[in-house]
């Protein structure tokens, strides 16, 4: 290998380090928009992956078969957790996920379909593919559960974003690159042009052999050859205050925060920053996870209940970070029960634990008697305490 050859096998190696294609051009940086993607749909997907399915016949509820295959199992190739976090990536990732029941009752994430579109009548879903098997069978609209992200702008927007970000950071990325370069000459005295091929050979395997010492070694030491000079030219070239490496960071950091903007993620929780964390926990959760919840919601209750089921009672409903701290808010909840703003049960749900017996009805304490009872209260001291004066 040559001296050169060496010099720019150094420079590809920090480009895989930086995970950089210098043979693209500096606007084609698709592993940045995978990147930010990735980033932001994985944290909502980790987030919802938490998450618990009850099923509800009124306030009772039941352990079945489809709790287990909601929160357990629901294929014999995936938990639950890992279900849902795919689920949730490919909503809204591909902006709609299908899933299908095989004969066995296990759910299964279709990798690809075509969805037939009818005015009066349900949808047919044909050509469903799971893990390169293609079902030949169609699925109805009524057999399947189908979600839709409704944020079909979310790819042609991040393409519009990335062609001006990805020429941003190429141009800052290949800047860096030439900055850090090792460029250094070799001077020969009287004599160089007319080195054989065998000199120069040997020559060359001297050279490499002094960069391959300042290449590898902490501290290099070479023998001076009288006639042979080697001098770095890039030691000259990196004084100076250098936050190319800040600057492509900020850029990266940047990137993210327009994509969590477009799905509705408080930048700050993805980066890991603790200023204002509660008030954008609560953002998060109110105009991101919520919605999703309440689509995942309808979705399968619509699916897995008739309307006279849902109707009586039963019911699927999603608990898991929407709920409230019951520590946090020990006094709130005591308050809502007390005056009899809500019953225990329907406290407890938002706590996102089980009901108990006795817990469907209003407890109204003293402080919050109505004035006809207080009134009552009065009139029956008044007669006990005549009563007690007439035996006296």
């Amino acid at each position: 290998m040559g001296f050169l050859d060496s010099v720019f096998k150094r420079n590809l190696e920090l480009r895989d380090m930086l995970d950089l294609d210098l043979a693209n051009d500096p606007s084609n940086r698709a592993y940045l928009k995978r990147m930010a993607i990735e980033t932001v749909i994985n944290f909502i997907s980790r987030t919802f992956s938490q998450s618990e399915f009850w099923v509800k016949d009124g306030q009772e509820l039941k352990k079945d078969r489809l709790y287990y295959k909601l929160n357990v199992r629901p294929n014999t190739d995936s938990s639950a957790t890992d279900f849902w976090h795919k689920v949730i990536y490919k909503l809204v990732y591909d902006n709609e996920v299908l899933i299908i029941k095989n004969d066995s009752d296990d759910l299964l994430i279709a990798d690809d379909f075509y969805r037939e579109e009818f005015a009066v009548y349900e949808d047919v879903f044909k050509d469903v593919v799971v893990k390169n098997f293609k079902f030949e069978r169609s699925f109805k609209m009524n057999e399947v559960i189908y979600l839709n992200y409704n944020n079909d702008k979310l790819q042609r927007f991040v393409e519009s974003l990335f062609a001006d970000y990805g020429e941003l950071f190429g141009r800052m990325m290949d800047t860096q690159l030439r900055k850090n370069q090792i460029r250094g000459i070799v001077s020969v005295d009287s004599g160089a042009g007319n080195i054989d091929s065998k000199k120069m050979a040997k020559l060359q395997k001297y050279i490499d052999k002094i960069y391959s010492q300042f290449k590898n070694n902490g501290v290099a030491l070479v023998p001076q050859v009288p006639g042979f000079d080697y001098k770095e030219l890039s030691k000259d070239s990196t004084s100076g205050t250098d936050n190319g490496g800040e600057n492509l960071q900020k850029v990266k950091r940047m990137i993210i925060d327009d994509v969590a903007k477009i799905i509705g993620v408080p930048s700050n929780l993805i980066h890991g920053d603790v200023a204002d964390l509660s008030n954008a926990m609560t953002a998060y959760i109110d105009f991101c996870i919520n919605p999703l919840i309440a689509k995942i919601e309808d979705e399968l209750n619509s699916k897995f209940f008739t309307e006279d089921e849902f109707i009586s009672g039963k019911c699927i409903k999603v608990v898991g970070i929407n709920t409230v701290d019951p520590i946090k808010n020990a006094e709130k909840v005591d308050k809502l029960i007390s005056s009899s703003a809500a019953k225990q049960n329907e406290v407890r749900e938002m706590l996102g634990l089980a009901p108990v017996d006795g817990g469907d009805r209003f407890i109204l304490t003293k402080n919050y008697q109505t004035e006809d009872d207080l009134k009552g209260g009065e009139n029956e001291n008044e007669d006990e305490t005549r009563a007690n004066e007439s035996n006296v």
